[in-house]
């Protein structure tokens, strides 16, 4: 197959991707679905698995992680509610699609990925699109961003025993925070907004992630 026909045959998938597992489902926020639009996906998978960029469902990229599903990643970021002027923390860089995705939509980045391979790859693909709003950090996302500020938004892309109070901290007032919770193989996938004195939670559907290893985290 020329280099023309298989960049025409993912165009066509990808907007089968937006049409079927996206619209025809509940993402229905404008923003998230051009942002899903313009970020291809088949630049965070290996060769090997390009013909699957596009279908519905994680794959995988090494180290026994993952890269998420495209209406999972739409629908996080749904309903993260991001806008132009939040600061992000995303706990999990993986690929470094739901990275790219976010970066589309928020003033700035934070992400952080314990595998340096796998931050190393992200950035260099990230390189490769022309995104710069974004900082990466290698360590125990568990831990929270290694310098104290505080997030409007917190994105956790690997699955929790329970939210670390350490991310809860980094958390801006009226803040949003959102992960999936959950001891087993299935999660809990819940957004929890921070109001004074008190954290309002959402419960969003049953979901399954790897699972995040660190100090506030699982253990190995």
């Amino acid at each position: 197959m020329s280099e023309y026909q298989d960049k025409d045959r993912l165009a066509s998938v990808r907007r089968r991707m937006l049409e079927e597992h996206l619209e025809g489902r509940d993402i229905t926020d404008p923003r998230v679905l051009k942002v899903m639009a313009e970020v291809p996906r088949d630049e965070f998978v290996s060769r090997s698995y390009i013909s699957q960029a596009y279908s519905d469902g994680p794959l995988p990229i090494g180290l026994g992680q993952t890269i998420s599903q495209p209406y999972i990643v739409a629908l996080m970021t749904q309903e993260l509610h991001v806008d132009g002027g939040c600061e992000v923390l995303e706990i999990g860089t993986g690929s470094g699609y739901q990275t790219a995705v976010l970066s589309k939509l928020a003033k700035r980045v934070y992400t952080i990925e314990r595998h340096g391979g796998l931050s190393e790859s992200a950035q260099a693909v990230l390189g490769r699109l022309g995104i710069g709003n974004v900082e990466f950090y290698i360590g125990d996302g568990s831990c929270g961003w290694p310098d104290e500020r505080l997030f409007e938004r917190i994105m956790v892309t690997a699955a929790v025993p329970a939210i670390p109070q350490k991310l809860f901290d980094q958390l801006a007032g009226g803040g949003i925070i959102i992960a999936p919770v959950g001891l087993g193989g299935v999660q809990r996938l819940v957004a929890c907004e921070k109001r004074p004195g008190k954290t309002i939670e959402r419960f969003i559907c049953d979901v399954r992630f790897v699972k995040l290893f660190g100090e506030y985290g699982f253990e190995q």
